[in-house]
């Protein structure tokens, strides 16, 4: 396949650092794809960007090198050392790639102003490496919930909306989509912030006949539901309550320690698991910020089930492991896929991209085991 971009929206944050290094490993063969499913034999044969073709950019609003966040990864156990040691050359050319993002708070002109400085930023990148399409991730953290506004409602209404001085008419993930399908690129959301998920954004992705993907990578506790609730549907057995609670440090903990931040993920790990379970079930789902975790994750999950003669019973399990780890090789598979659905002519929501998401757009099949078939299916056409 031709170049590649990729280019992420909050391109010095875990998820993303972590990404960018796992991509020059790969790219180097010091590592193999484990955790990539885009590696996996089923795929052989698919047209996807080889690593060695992907080239990466992004944008953020904090200034701390990559190489230093990188540094600070390898620290707390994310990157192994010697990947570290390894990449630390290749890193500095893509920090070259890094412009600054989009804040409402430090940005002084029109919302239409920033988008045209993002989209500028996205196509410059694009003909600097000469690169045949350009897919645009968001991995930046998670927003509160933005309230829905008159202005969302038809691309023209939210344009000229845009353009009113002082008017905040989108939150920062919106802003980065409006930018990115203005350059013309393919658009994946990999966190539940608002994105793509407004009528006005959505006419111009068709306008544009461009693809998009999303919302919320599915990397720890709904990966798990996803493969167990099917398991209670299709033994009869009637679940009565499913609670959740989530440890986590880092920058996630410190976000999401946030009522207003947290809403919007505990809505998206929610919203799965009552289509995952036929009907509606008591589903307490907590988030703790727990710093002294740092870049790790715990998440403990209770399943109170009836079984035969009424019998009652139930499962526990705890989740453990680096989020960053998890989600960063889902991010490049993303890139690979949607890059070649973009060169295949896919238009709208890619639906049979739902096995990477909590909360996916283009379907309602929330099974694991049937999002990888119709992956797999999906797969086979392009």
């Amino acid at each position: 396949m031709a170049p590649t971009g990729l280019w992420l929206i909050g391109a010095r944050g875990s998820v993303a650092t972590t990404a960018i290094t796992g991509l020059l490993a790969l790219r180097s063969g010091i590592v193999p794809g484990v955790g990539c499913v885009s590696a996996q034999q089923q795929f052989r044969k698919v047209p996807l960007p080889e690593w060695d073709e992907i080239h990466v950019g992004g944008h953020d609003i904090v200034d701390t090198p990559l190489e230093k966040r990188a540094e600070l990864l390898a620290e707390s156990g994310v990157i192994p050392h010697r990947i570290f040691e390894a990449v630390r050359p290749s890193l500095s050319e893509v920090e070259d790639n890094i412009r600054p993002g989009y804040h409402p708070a430090t940005h002084a002109g029109t919302q239409s102003d920033a988008a045209r400085t993002l989209t500028d930023d996205i196509t410059a990148f694009a003909r600097r490496n000469g690169l045949a399409r350009v897919v645009v991730i968001n991995v930046s953290s998670t927003e509160p919930v933005f309230p829905a506004l008159p202005e969302h409602g038809s691309l023209d209404t939210l344009e000229a909306a845009m353009a009113v001085p002082g008017r905040t008419v989108l939150p920062p993930s919106s802003v980065a989509v409006y930018a990115a399908l203005r350059a013309g690129c393919p658009f994946v959301d990999f966190t539940p912030s608002t994105g793509i998920r407004l009528a006005a954004l959505q006419e111009l992705a068709k306008k544009q006949r461009l693809p998009y993907a999303g919302s919320d990578g599915k990397t720890g506790e709904t990966l798990m539901r996803s493969a167990l609730a099917p398991m209670f549907t299709t033994r009869a057995l009637a679940v009565r309550s499913w609670t959740g609670t989530n440890l986590l440090g880092g920058g996630d903990g410190r976000t999401l320690a946030d009522a207003e931040h947290a809403s919007s993920k505990l809505q998206s790990k929610g919203r799965g698991l009552s289509t995952l379970l036929g009907r509606e079930v008591t589903a307490p789902l907590h988030i703790d910020n727990v710093p002294d975790l740092g870049e790790q994750k715990i998440a403990w999950d209770h399943v109170s089930f009836e079984g035969f003669l009424g019998v009652r019973m139930s499962l526990q399990f705890t989740w453990t492991g680096y989020d960053s780890s998890l989600a960063a090789p889902l991010v490049l598979d993303l890139a690979r896929f949607t890059a070649a659905a973009h060169a295949a002519g896919h238009t709208g929501p890619l639906g049979s991209l739902a096995f990477f998401f909590k909360d996916p757009m283009g379907t309602d099949e929330h099974r694991l085991g049937e999002q990888f078939a119709n992956l797999v299916s999906w797969a086979e056409t392009l």
